[in-house]
């Protein structure tokens, strides 16, 4: 298994001044990650723990644990409350699926993070058990789903109800809330 860069470095950049681009891109580097994932539960249940594990494991760890919580934060202050306010029906239901999906996302990951907490660590030899394959399989498969919804009916609805300086102001406050 070759450890890759955090995922999603080698994508083609894109600034804050395309705000709906870059959630695109960001679920590019979600995919990358779910994928890094996958390969890692697989060579470990394949040849066990070792450098390149634990650097995949610590990859996928932060990708979760620092970019997607901002993803999720740009999506519920930007996308969300206007298709909510502004859509029609079944923009709002799917509005409503994708908010109980980033909590069930949430859940999940609060069970996923623990075994990849623990593959980081020197001198692990500690197996995938089937407890584990199913919520790693279970995160990926509402990721999948997710961002199907996201990128075919949320975002361009979303955008097309946003005007240039909408749009200029959604990306300066995404940029700020990557600064701190």
């Amino acid at each position: 298994m070759s450890a890759s860069p955090l995922p999603g470095f080698n994508t083609p950049a894109v600034g804050f001044e395309q705000p709906f681009e870059m959630l695109a891109a960001c679920h590019e580097r979600v995919q990358r990650s779910l994928e890094l994932l996958a390969r890692l539960v697989d060579y470990i249940g394949q040849k066990g723990h070792d450098a390149q594990t634990r650097s995949a494991a610590a990859d996928v760890l932060r990708y979760f644990e620092l970019a997607a919580p901002l993803h999720h934060a740009d999506e519920e202050t930007h996308v969300f409350p206007l298709l909510l306010a502004q859509g029609d029906a079944p923009q709002r239901a799917a509005v409503r699926q994708l908010q109980d999906d980033h909590q069930r996302m949430s859940e999940l990951w609060a069970t996923v993070r623990q075994p990849l907490r623990r593959w980081c660590e020197t001198g692990c030899t500690e197996t995938v058990d089937e407890a584990t394959r199913a919520a790693i399989d279970r995160f990926r498969s509402l990721y999948a789903g997710h961002i199907n919804t996201e990128e075919g009916l949320a975002f361009p609805a979303a955008r097309s109800r946003m005007d240039t300086s909408e749009l200029a102001d959604m990306g300066r406050q995404m940029q700020a809330r990557r600064q701190g």
